[in-house]
């Protein structure tokens, strides 16, 4: 009987650190930061979108119109090595999605949350209005992938055509159905931006797992990945963007995409698997797919002459 009064005890006890502890456990500061504008350089353009101030980079003229979506962890700087090669055929622009970059990150709004898929799809739209497109040739890399695909799925009138770059539709859903009410709790809340820094501090090994030969990431590379870890903000606005992640249902919809779609992936892809892309393009109408040799998750960074042959091919089947 006493033993048990002692388990009762110790499991209360628990519980309560369980509890408790998440919001009395120190927040220290990220030192270091400043505004994410004095990051920026000499042809970063902002533009208020959705109630922020959204960090591109455009380049080329007329059409066609190249939107660059980036992946999760990535900016601007991943479509350095094929950007200039894209405005060549038209107008390539590249920004930086919410909780990225050098894009604003507010931690209060009013009306549409700027970390949202409503808000990702308003984003993309008005940057193409700003342009005066009035349709595009979406090109995204893996959660870039994802956002593209929902996009052209919504706004079918406003995409011309889809390139996907190992693109994440049936992995990188975020955290369980079951674990997501969790992660609005105070508790959670409040210790949030701290996982996200351990998360991040792990950026060198996050960077190496996307590549299929580590020795082929620069110095330069390194730096522009971790660029926008000096700007004020990160870890809440990131945090921020994983409580507002939602999740559409793309899976089913794949036969509705009777757009041109090339799909692109990494024989050595360890992020999202080869064979994911490979079944995306069994389950889309007439996709084009093409797997690189000795390339992993960032083909248009570890491989981009492959890449951009991919791409011109495609392009050249184009009406």
């Amino acid at each position: 009987m006493k033993s048990g009064k002692v388990w009762l005890g110790l499991l209360a006890g628990l519980v309560v650190l369980l509890l408790v502890g998440p919001l009395v456990v120190p927040i220290p500061p990220l030192e270091g930061t400043i505004p994410p504008a004095q990051l920026a350089d000499a042809d970063s353009r902002f533009i208020e979108l959705a109630g922020i101030n959204v960090h591109y980079k455009a380049m080329g003229s007329g059409e066609p119109v190249f939107l660059l979506l980036h992946g999760f962890g990535a900016n601007t700087y991943s479509w350095h090595k094929v950007m200039t090669p894209l405005s060549e055929w038209g107008t390539a622009i590249a920004y930086d999605r919410p909780a990225f970059g050098l894009t604003e990150r507010p931690l209060a709004w009013d009306g549409v949350n700027p970390y949202s898929t409503e808000a990702q799809v308003e984003i993309a739209l008005g940057l193409l209005d700003a342009h005066g497109a009035d349709r595009a040739i979406l090109v995204g890399h893996s959660a870039g992938g994802t956002l593209a695909v929902h996009i052209a799925l919504l706004h079918p009138e406003r995409v011309e055509a889809l390139i996907l770059v190992s693109p994440a539709i049936y992995t990188g859903g975020g955290a369980p159905g079951f674990v997501r009410p969790l992660l609005h709790t105070p508790q959670l809340r409040r210790i949030g931006p701290l996982i996200v820094r351990g998360m991040l501090a792990r950026g060198d090994a996050l960077i190496e797992r996307a590549w299929h030969d580590p020795a082929r990431i620069t110095p330069e590379d390194r730096a522009g990945y971790l660029l926008p870890l000096q700007s004020e903000n990160w870890d809440r606005a990131l945090w921020e963007m994983t409580l507002a992640a939602d999740y559409p249902d793309l899976v089913s919809q794949l036969d509705r995409l009777t757009l041109p779609v090339l799909i692109i992936t990494g024989n050595d892809d360890r992020v999202v698997p080869a064979a994911d892309s490979i079944r995306l393009a069994g389950e889309i109408p007439d996709a084009a797919l093409v797997v690189i040799s000795n390339s992993g998750h960032v083909a248009h960074e570890e491989t981009p002459e492959a890449t951009l042959m991919a791409i011109a091919e495609f392009m050249r089947s184009l009406p």
